[in-house]
């Protein structure tokens, strides 16, 4: 019958039509993202705290000095090799030594950073206390100014408390570390907040203590709690046991009330959730955060690990990161912690070259740091020259692991170096063989928008300077004073 013929032809082209919708609507997961292997930050990688953020990846770790100092990558694997950026320095006698377990957390258009520091001159560690900077704008580099100490009137001692990090439930904010309350064992504490920056009462609970057999190995410890939201649910994880130790591992609250201010909403997992694995030569992973794949499809941990039993509580921690997925129950399965140097596929979504290298352009000019002619000699001028791809103007920024990095010059292998260690203005920068001094030695302080920063040699605390703020070919390159302008600032931008 045509008019049978006719209805099915019609229900025919529906039915392809929604298929198509549903084909169309259906979320597509990104290819794998650049290959990587742990660690991703091998000095002074403790704490680790991972944000990706406008199409960059920021790591700030622990540094046990007073300053702070971010990486900025568009891939994983590019943070392994990426400039350390100093975001922060304090010289208030109170908290400027041992910055512990930095995080950034974005609030109402502000980055805020959070972290532990002691007062100097002191033994470590009673004068820990946790502080809070806020940044200018939306850039995660800052420049930060310091808003004050967040603290409770019932933490022993004298208010000690580190490790915090901010907790969203029921629309407010609340700020969780480890504490002492009233003499506790060291334990998991909680308070609200009025802001980022501001406790409503200063007055913390205790919602977790160490009291199973695996959190009190070495001493009974509670510390890094780290908020994970999936599905409607919300997670904390901490770590657990004495980090001096290799059974230093993760545990999992979860908030099954409606308070989390009671410590009767929070259920404690009665075993670990992650923890060391000698068969992958991995010992005390934890201190952990939680950070997405750039496409959002992928949940990923960042945490710390020592490749040795008896590696301890110090810088050789390592930054480590890996994908996790989801139980059938809807808690967080971690798995087993990857050895070091297994090839992995990065976070689903990357879509950039992974740098190694950086060319420093200056803000003035807009030319590059050059070696003069990509000379392998000692004593060869650098100087500012147009931008050209050249080797000669690719640097690889690599850490030496007490907040300074060697320039080292990709044509030669040889490093930027003060000319007999003046401290003089005008003192030439040229290329030298590494000596290990601090003449060689520089920092990349964070000085505006727009990723510039200034050179800092170590031992003159003078600036790599453009002279006389020409825009010239050849224009010799040399330190000076800090004068805060744009001849003083340079741009690391990715190479390769």
């Amino acid at each position: 019958m045509p008019w049978l013929n006719h209805r099915r032809s019609v229900i025919v082209c529906v039915l392809a039509l929604l298929l198509a919708l549903v084909a169309t609507s259906r979320p597509v997961s990104a290819a794998d993202g650049r290959s990587y292997t742990n660690p991703v930050k091998s000095a002074k990688g403790a704490d680790p705290w991972l944000e990706y953020h406008d199409g960059n990846y920021y790591l700030i770790t622990t540094t046990f000095t007073g300053v702070l100092g971010i990486r900025k990558s568009p891939t994983l694997a590019g943070l392994a090799t990426a400039p350390t950026v100093q975001v922060w320095s304090d010289t208030t006698s109170t908290r400027n030594t041992n910055i512990w377990a930095p995080e950034l957390h974005q609030f109402n258009g502000h980055w805020y950073l959070y972290y532990s520091a002691g007062q100097a001159g002191v033994a470590c560690c009673d004068s820990q206390r946790t502080h809070v900077l806020e940044s200018a704008g939306t850039d995660p580099l800052g420049p930060y100014t310091y808003k004050g100490s967040l603290t409770g009137s019932n933490l022993t001692p004298g208010g000690w408390l580190i490790d915090a990090s901010v907790l969203q439930a029921n629309g407010k904010l609340f700020l969780v570390g480890s504490g002492s309350v009233n003499g506790s064992r060291q334990s998991l504490v909680i308070a609200p907040m009025s802001n980022p920056y501001t406790l409503a009462s200063n007055t913390f609970t205790v919602i977790s203590s160490p009291t199973l057999s695996w959190e009190t190995s070495g001493a009974a410890v509670n510390e890094g709690p780290e908020p994970l939201y999936h599905d409607g649910r919300t997670f904390l994880t901490f770590s657990a046991s004495y980090c001096q130790t290799p059974d230093y591992k993760l545990g999992l609250l979860e908030l099954t009330g409606s308070d989390p201010l009671s410590p009767a909403s929070w259920t404690k997992k009665q075993t670990p959730v992650f923890q060391r694995s000698d068969a992958n030569g991995v010992y005390g992973p934890g201190h952990n955060g939680f950070f997405s794949s750039p496409d959002g499809t992928e949940n990923w941990i960042v945490y710390h690990a020592n490749s040795a039993s008896d590696g301890g509580c110090g810088n050789g921690r390592t930054t480590r990161a890996q994908k996790f997925t989801w139980n059938a129950d809807g808690t967080p399965n971690f798995g087993t912690p990857v050895s070091l140097g297994t090839s992995l596929p990065g976070p689903s979504g990357e879509t950039a070259a992974t740098p190694t290298e950086y060319t420093l352009v200056n803000r003035n000019s807009g030319k590059c740091l050059d070696l003069d002619g990509g000379s392998g000699a000692n004593g060869t001028n650098i100087f500012q020259w147009t931008c050209n791809g050249g080797t000669n103007q690719k640097w690889r920024v690599e850490d030496q692991g007490d907040d300074t990095s060697r320039l080292v010059n990709a044509a030669t292998g040889k490093v930027m170096d003060t000319a007999d260690c003046s401290a003089a203005d005008g003192a030439d920068l040229r290329q030298w063989t590494w000596l290990n001094n601090k003449c060689q030695r520089f920092r990349l302080v964070f000085t505006a928008t727009g990723d510039y920063v200034r050179i800092v040699n170590e031992n003159s605390g003078k600036v790599a300077d453009v002279a006389n703020c020409q825009n010239t070919n050849g224009t010799d390159v040399r330190q000076w004073t800090w004068l805060n302008n744009a001849c003083q600032q340079w741009r690391p931008v990715p190479a390769s």
